[in-house]
């Protein structure tokens, strides 16, 4: 999946992925970081994330240019 980051606490590591797909907000999972290049995450930021089994976004990772689309309906 992919989307947007909506909000990012670095203290606590909590935040929000908005997805494109279905336009929910996703929390993020204790481990969304782990093993990946962020070390924190910025407001409008686009990242590529699963979902764990609680629904919560997690593996953030960049994409690389197909990954990354925008989704249909959308227009630049």
């Amino acid at each position: 999946m992919q989307g947007v980051v909506r909000s990012y606490d670095p203290e606590t590591g909590t935040g929000l992925v908005l997805c494109d797909r279905d336009r929910r907000d996703y929390p993020l999972a204790p481990d969304a970081l782990a093993g990946s290049i962020f070390r924190m995450l910025r407001q409008g930021q686009r990242v590529v994330f699963d979902l764990d089994a609680d629904g919560r976004a997690t593996r953030l990772r960049t994409g690389g240019e197909p990954d990354m689309s925008l989704p249909p309906g959308i227009a630049v």
